[in-house]
């Protein structure tokens, strides 16, 4: 997802990352016809897919998301008012119609009677309301809605895969230097992906050194925003530079001379002074309305669009194996983020705060997963490997 600096690094990786950030997913630049293309087929017949599997919702009586089962799956937030309100009016139209809600395939996809049901009256809605953002966010809390309710009893809380399949207990909890935050802003259609590497960062590091905010939902929004504000604008960065930004690489932004205070204050403490880091989590389409976002909500708090990006340059991540990029300089948000910490290494203001094994440890949970989504595959017969979508024309 992003394009290459001239730093080079001499740290020898056991796999190799060049930089980006790209997961699947779809949403165009625009967010005002999320709901204006035509629905997709619920059928997963492509083999780079996982195989059909239904899942029938039980009825518990309420139709509620717990705050528990919320902050379960990663966030931060109370949980969102806009989902609570889809979640309950999915649970009364299952009750209306008399046709149980069902899923198939990855991602919350509804189907079968009660998806013509439920299509018709969401699009009624999303047409009905007044402005793009309230699209926008009526869009984001219906995926992250139907994925919850699909998910159910399917997917493990923590790491997102299939129970059968769950790394858990792989994955080596690792403490981030207090003096950094990532914050994985993450497309809702991303939210509760298998193949999602954003995940590893919390699973790590913990939510509050390493913070979900999903785009779209108000509430994360506003927690992410206000860490910015109480930061400063020369404390928050996005990893996500391209023809379109002005981008720095880690040593114009943190290198010697840089107007950067680095300071031992713990982690969001009164008069912050923690290092805020935006990995943009999405696919290269979508990826550009979210950082509009970031840009239109910056002019917002700090009077100018400009929100500052940083560039790094790292080898191609393994990850490419299961998941092709539309070219070699995009790479999965893990790669992204072990790349910042191995950068950040080399520079001597930061070389006394283990960046190195933090990046080390990112980049043990990322062979973790590749080995349990590689396993998933081979259980059903299916290849490894995928054709390669990479080209020349780097945006």
């Amino acid at each position: 997802m992003l394009a290459s600096s001239t730093i080079t690094i001499s740290r020898a990786f056991t796999l190799t990352f060049k930089f980006s950030l790209s997961i699947p997913s779809l949403l165009h630049s625009s967010t005002k016809t999320h709901m204006d293309s035509p629905p997709r087929s619920l059928l997963v017949s492509s083999a780079s897919r996982s195989p059909p599997r239904e899942v029938l919702v039980q009825d518990t009586g309420d139709g509620f998301i717990t705050l528990q089962e919320w902050q379960g799956w990663g966030t931060v937030s109370p949980v969102p008012v806009m989902v609570s309100q889809i979640v309950h009016d999915l649970k009364s139209l299952e009750k209306n119609i008399d046709a149980q809600m069902s899923f198939a395939g990855n991602g919350g996809k509804l189907q079968g009677d009660f998806k013509v049901q439920e299509d018709k009256k969401h699009r009624a809605t999303y047409e009905a309301l007044g402005d793009s953002e309230k699209k926008l966010q009526f869009f984001a809390s219906r995926q992250i809605a139907c994925r919850l309710l699909g998910s159910r009893g399917y997917l493990c809380q923590k790491c997102w895969l299939a129970m059968e399949d769950c790394m858990c207990s792989k994955v080596k909890p690792c403490s981030l230097w207090h003096g950094m935050r990532f914050w994985v802003y993450m497309h809702p259609k991303d939210f509760l992906r298998q193949n999602n590497t954003g995940k590893l960062l919390w699973q790590l590091f913990g939510v509050q050194a390493a913070t979900l905010c999903l785009f779209g939902i108000a509430e994360d929004e506003e927690i992410m925003w206000n860490a910015f504000k109480c930061a400063g604008k020369n404390k928050v960065w996005c990893l996500y530079p391209n023809k379109n930004a002005v981008t720095e690489s880690v040593q114009e932004a943190f290198g010697h001379g840089s107007p950067v205070d680095i300071d031992s204050t713990p982690v969001m403490t009164a008069g912050d002074k923690t290092l805020n880091f935006v990995l943009i989590d999405g696919t290269w389409s979508n990826s550009a309305a979210m950082f509009n976002r970031l840009k239109e909500q910056a002019k917002s708090v700090w009077g100018e669009e400009k929100f500052p990006c940083i560039s790094l340059t790292m080898g191609a991540s393994a990850m490419h194996k299961l998941r092709p990029q539309p070219s070699w300089d995009r790479t999965c948000t893990a790669a992204a983020a072990i790349g910042l910490l191995s950068e950040l290494q080399l520079l001597p203001e930061f070389g006394l705060h283990g960046f190195d094994e933090q990046a080390d440890a990112v980049e043990d949970a990322l062979v973790v997963l590749l080995e349990a989504l590689t396993s998933r595959r081979l259980r059903m017969g299916r290849s490894v490997t995928r054709k390669v979508r990479h080209n020349s024309d780097i945006c």
